[in-house]
């Protein structure tokens, strides 16, 4: 007696699970895939929204300093019409060099602030730019300032200027 009940049952749940209501909607967009982290040259700029990054597809860079004559030729004419700028117009001399992620960057003249859109494009272009020419790990990457009068700035990370 217990095996056409539960057949009935199970009947009567099917009837119920198919009549719910749900109807289908045929295929959906869901926008482009992810594709992970970026595997050319990004530089930052500075925005009313905080920092962002903007890809450089297809330029190679050889060395740190190839990235920072990148960040100053600034936005493209489409970039800047999207809020980006340059916080660094000017050409600052600096010497840049690294050692096991280690990024440390010598400008005499600059006056490093904190948190600053400034900072962060310096320290997430050079980030990227170690990243590439070493193949330290963006999370490993730590990156110092040695500004005016040997005031030392950092070291930093890229995420603390992205987590705005």
């Amino acid at each position: 007696m217990t095996r056409p009940r539960t057949a009935l049952t199970c009947c009567v749940l099917a009837l119920v699970a198919v009549g719910c209501g749900i109807r289908p909607t045929g295929v959906t967009d869901g926008g482009t895939a992810p594709s992970g982290i970026s595997k050319g040259m990004r530089i930052y700029f500075a925005s009313d929204s905080g920092l962002r990054g903007v890809a450089r597809p297809g330029t190679k860079i050889h060395d740190l300093i190839g990235a920072y004559k990148l960040l100053l030729s600034g936005p493209t004419e489409e970039e800047r019409a999207d809020g980006l700028t340059n916080l660094l117009a000017s050409a600052e001399p600096m010497t840049i060099s690294s050692h096991q992620g280690n990024v440390t960057i010598d400008a005499p003249r600059y006056v490093a602030g904190p948190q600053d859109q400034s900072t962060g494009q310096l320290v997430c272009t050079f980030a990227r730019a170690e990243v590439l020419l070493h193949g330290t790990r963006p999370d490993k990457v730590q990156v110092t300032i040695v500004g005016e009068q040997g005031m030392r700035a950092g070291p930093y990370q890229c995420q603390q200027f992205l987590a705005r």
